[in-house]
């Protein structure tokens, strides 16, 4: 009764404070075509996996039942059968080879270049902000915790996390990018390991120092993306969130030219959030 009781009151208690996590029923497909790939063999191993276990205990369960004690059946005599040893080793090596194609084939196209990249961006991260160099236009600026989720956050603030929009998940300067073209990722560090994760991407990168790893999406659809460091990096590896505005090639031509006027007085304009 006493366990009962206080798992109520701290029921009452992260209901009052809005601390209940959004849960989902299941992956999300994204907005490119990685994200899509994997969702779509997740999809198919999950059908496969769910036959799987509906035939395993539907046999047990029919089994317990029919063959109970109650009614009399008797256990068989035997040590082993050679034919069941065969089906049960052969039947999920075909499975396994089944779903390794598709699976290997889905990395294949993940891991493999493209021809013609039309924007080349490099990805720093530091603790704890992600730098975002435009190669290819001359723009460059850093990517920090907005301001309003940076002052809440403060120990003994005496502010609730759960008034402030997007709390913890949203920076100063997001990424922009154009939606419908090809963006090649050049990921590196420069004190510890981080990791660039936005989920609508459908992948994760790791950002090592004197290393630079590579990676290319080509975002579908306009809209906010939020993401974050995905690797334990230190102190405040909990407060570097990414955010990536996907846009019209048009709106981010603009921005370009934008950032570039700005770069003559030493300023960042962040371009308008439209969510």
């Amino acid at each position: 009764m006493k366990n009962l009781k206080m798992m109520a009151a701290l029921g009452l208690l992260l209901a009052s404070t809005g601390a209940w996590a959004e849960y989902g029923l299941n992956m999300t497909p994204g907005v490119t075509e990685f994200s899509q790939i994997a969702y779509g063999l997740h999809m198919k191993i999950l059908w496969i996996c769910v036959a799987i276990g509906v035939l395993v205990f539907g046999v047990m369960i029919y089994s317990m039942i029919a063959h109970r004690k109650s009614k009399g059946a008797q256990p068989a005599q035997f040590s082993h059968s050679t034919t069941a040893e065969i089906v049960w080793t052969i039947i999920p090596i075909l499975i396994l080879v089944y779903m390794a194609y598709p699976a290997t084939k889905a990395l294949i196209t993940m891991e493999a270049p493209r021809d013609k990249a039309d924007l080349i961006v490099k990805v720093t991260g530091f603790q704890w902000r992600w730098r975002y160099d435009y190669l290819n236009e001359d723009v460059s600026f850093i990517s920090s915790l907005d301001a309003e989720s940076n002052r809440v956050r403060q120990l003994k603030s005496g502010e609730d996390p759960s008034q402030v929009k997007d709390y913890l998940l949203n920076v100063d300067h997001p990424l922009v990018l154009p939606v419908g073209k090809q963006v090649k990722f050049l990921l590196t560090a420069d004190d510890v390991i981080h990791s660039w994760w936005v989920p609508a991407l459908g992948w994760k990168r790791d950002a090592i120092p004197g290393f630079v790893n590579e990676a290319w999406t080509k975002i579908e659809k306009p809209g906010i993306y939020r993401g974050q460091c995905a690797e334990l990096c230190g102190r405040d590896h909990g407060f570097m969130p990414i955010v990536i505005k996907a846009v019209t090639p048009e709106e981010f031509e603009a921005w370009v030219a934008e950032q570039k006027k700005s770069a003559v007085a030493g300023r960042v304009q962040p371009i308008a959030d439209q969510s």
